[in-house]
């Protein structure tokens, strides 16, 4: 305050000091304190001596002026934005385990399913492709690639500031996240350690990840990981399975053309899909075959030959029958193996011709006759004398349903089940000469009714057996007991739960295919029970044997007698029986069956090479219009086995029995049969006939056969007690769509327009 007073300027009098007059108060203008306004009069001229002379120069200051603050603040901004940087990345780093403790976590292991001569059936697993070396895949993958998505690759240091730049200035003037700039490396380094979130912080650590694949690992080993770990849609990781899925092929065969699509997949794979968007993928293969000309990478007439011949796309990846295969191989292979961590090869067993063989089979007779019969899928299971499964179509068309019928659908066997009624009575004394009155019988309340209601009388076992003829399948039942009748279809094969009943005889248990097809395999090899497989060997891809099926040892289930027996008795049913029309020039045997009201039809038959059983149906247990056993199922077996055995020299079945002829047969003692209990079984060794051991009771007398409206005559030659409605427990898997699911729309951020990624 005191500098205020002391600068404070008085006003001056005139005179004496002591003359105060208002008339002699004056203040000089220059002495008055207006802000702004106080100026001296000597810098006034100087102004104006010197504004003259700087109105030429002033624009010229002003110019270099202005270049001059900008540079500085950009310098000062610059310094400021890289401590800001640096403190981010400092403080995002510090939240990262130690570099030290970094390592390249495992890629999801592929199994690789083969055929039993090294063909590919399947991939399984998460990347649904082995990995394959950089130098191994068709060059023009990798050179697609880098065109496309990362043209200074093997110039940068795992960051492109060149590419980083330029995004940022593309999407700043537009407005709009439109370009990246993410490398490859870093690419890899988000695929492999972080999760897909758009933040600062995961931006920071992929920068920083990518700087150390970089200091780790070679370029080529760093194109290798990201070529056999990217997306490329369709649930398929890697180029290996992307190949398989979009071209049928492997990634080593892949085309010019093939490989553009393959690359322009990456910028979004699930749109740009082949098998969603066949012509958007076409379009960003162009560019792409554009993008390598610009590159060098091909020449003009390169691009024009590629251009006019696009990619041939395969059918559909899951069209195949050799998946249900796979799927039962995946499902056993747990228990052999265990835990699956790295890339494992399996040879099968399968023979991929006969399984294709069995395809077309299956598919050619339900299109031709499908609709004018209604019957809507099919099941082929194919087996040697060692039980290995040479062939297995679980349905018509695997796109369309996974559900495999062949090993995973019960099915009543109808008629198809008496080769256990007549092995059991075998095993108790009868022969096929053994004779037995074909009347109508009541058994309880049930009257098991042949096929037309036609009998024939007295008729030897062979001959019911090659007639289907119910009545004595009935009759052969309560003589041994229905325990014995399940207890023989168990030791052959048979693993699903029997009921012990009378109408067993005419396959009321439901059974599957496989199962069924498995215990006649027996009587194919001589009596033995083989342990049915599909798995030969396992093994690593450095070739390490993590499984080896050294096959062992098959317990004998049936004696040789038997055995002789039961391909004499079963070779009628293919010669003279119901299975006409499966006959072909090898010594074939077998039994067709016909569940109620034809909701399912069968026929298992074998040569001394392979065992193969058919069946037809409907998933919901609607009924066919009158197909049997005899019909579609022999003819698919019969077009199956011919193909099968082209070339393969022929063998006779095991066993030498030979039935009497029948003018000769001495009718033996026809045992009576109690409505409520089975008849007492002689205690016989087994001969060419059948020894008397009492005096003969009365037989059977012939009636006329009770029908009642709840029950019908199947088609292959059996009356099933009532209509129990049930079928087999049918799965209703979806069939496989794209992999993952539609996004949601996220809202652009700022990260997206600065930088991308």
């Amino acid at each position: 305050m005191a500098n205020r007073r002391d600068s404070r300027i008085e006003p001056s009098f005139e005179g004496s000091p002591k003359a105060k007059s208002a008339a002699g108060f004056s203040v000089n203008e220059e002495d008055r304190v207006v802000p702004g306004n106080r100026k001296s009069s000597g810098r006034k001229a100087s102004k104006a001596k010197s504004s003259s002379r700087g109105k030429r120069g002033k624009p010229r200051r002003g110019l270099f002026g202005a270049l001059a603050r900008m540079l500085y603040w950009c310098f000062v901004l610059c310094i400021w934005g890289g401590i800001a940087v640096a403190g981010i990345v400092v403080y995002y780093g510090a939240k990262m385990p130690a570099a030290t403790t970094w390592s390249i976590p495992d890629r999801a292991p592929n199994i690789k399913i083969v055929s039993v001569d090294g063909q590919l059936l399947a991939n399984r697993g998460m990347s649904g492709g082995e990995a394959v070396g950089l130098h191994e895949m068709s060059p023009y993958i990798p050179e697609a690639v880098i065109a496309i998505e990362d043209r200074r690759f093997y110039s940068h240091f795992g960051i492109d500031p060149i590419g980083l730049s330029r995004a940022m200035v593309t999407n700043v003037l537009g407005r709009r996240f439109s370009q990246g700039g993410s490398t490859l490396t870093q690419q890899l380094a988000k695929n492999l350690f972080l999760k897909p979130d758009r933040t600062l912080e995961r931006k920071v650590q992929e920068v920083l990840l990518a700087l150390w694949l970089e200091h780790k690992h070679t370029k080529d080993q760093i194109l290798e990981m990201y070529l056999n770990r990217v997306y490329f849609g369709s649930g398929a990781y890697g180029v290996e399975a992307a190949s398989r899925r979009y071209f049928g092929k492997s990634a080593r065969d892949v085309t010019l053309s093939e490989a553009a699509l393959l690359a322009g997949l990456l910028k979004a794979p699930s749109r740009l899909s082949p098998a969603r968007d066949p012509k958007a993928a076409e379009e960003r293969s162009q560019l792409v075959l554009a993008a390598m000309r610009d590159e060098g990478k091909i020449s003009a007439k390169e691009l024009a030959s590629a251009m006019s011949a696009p990619a041939t796309r395969a059918p559909s990846y899951w069209t195949g029958s050799e998946n249900y295969v796979a799927d039962t191989i995946m499902e056993e292979l747990p228990d052999l193996i265990g835990d699956v961590r790295s890339d494992i090869v399996v040879d099968t067993t399968v023979d991929l011709n006969l399984q294709k063989l069995a395809e077309q089979s299956i598919r050619r007779l339900i299109d031709e006759s499908g609709k004018k019969l209604n019957v809507s899928q099919g099941a082929l299971v194919s087996i040697d004398n060692s039980g290995a499964v040479r062939a297995m179509v679980g349905g018509y068309d695997y796109s369309t349903s996974q559900f495999d019928r062949a090993s995973e659908a019960r099915r009543q066997p109808g008629s198809a089940f008496k080769p256990f009624v007549y092995m059991a009575a075998l095993e108790a004394g009868r022969t096929p000469d053994s004779v037995r009155n074909d009347a109508p019988i009541k058994i309880g309340k049930w009257t098991p009714d042949n096929y037309g209601g036609k009998y024939f009388g007295k008729v030897t076992l062979a001959t019911a057996l090659a007639k289907s003829l119910n009545s004595v399948a009935a009759q052969l039942t309560m003589e041994v007991g229905p325990d014995a009748v399940v207890e023989a279809a168990h030791r052959m094969g048979i693993q699903s739960d029997l009921i012990a009943n009378t109408s067993i005889a005419l396959g009321t248990s439901e059974v599957t295919p496989l199962e069924l097809t498995s215990a006649y395999v027996p009587f194919a090899n001589g009596g033995y029970k083989p342990d049915i497989h599909f798995i030969r060997r396992i093994t690593t891809t450095e070739g390490k044997v993590l499984y080896d099926d050294n096959g062992g040892s098959a317990p004998r289930v049936v004696k040789p007698n038997i055995v002789g027996m039961m391909n004499s008795m079963m070779t009628g049913t293919v010669e003279i029986g119901t299975a006409k029309k499966a006959a072909f020039a090898w010594p074939s045997a077998g039994k067709t069956g016909t569940s109620q009201n034809s909701r399912d039809a069968w026929f298992v038959g074998y040569t001394a090479n392979l065992t193969t059983g058919v069946w037809f149906g409907n998933d919901d247990g609607t009924p066919m219009k009158k197909v049997t056993g005899g019909a579609l199922p022999a003819q698919a077996w019969h077009e199956f086995m011919v193909a099968a055995h082209e070339g393969v020299p022929v063998r006779p079945l095991p066993g030498t029995w030979k039935s009497t002829p029948p003018d000769t047969i001495v009718p033996d003692d026809i045992p009576s049969v109690d409505n409520n209990q089975a008849a007492p079984l002689p205690a016989v060794a087994v001969s060419r006939s059948e020894p008397a051991a009492a005096p003969a009771p009365a037989a059977v007398p012939a009636q006329a056969p009770v029908r009642r409206p709840a029950e019908t005559v199947d088609a292959d030659g059996f009356n099933m007690p009532g209509d129990g409605g049930t079928t087999a427990s049918i799965k209703h898997p979806v069939p496989p769509g794209s992999v993952g699911g539609p996004t949601k729309k996220r809202k652009t951020s700022i990260l997206d327009i600065l930088g991308g990624g």
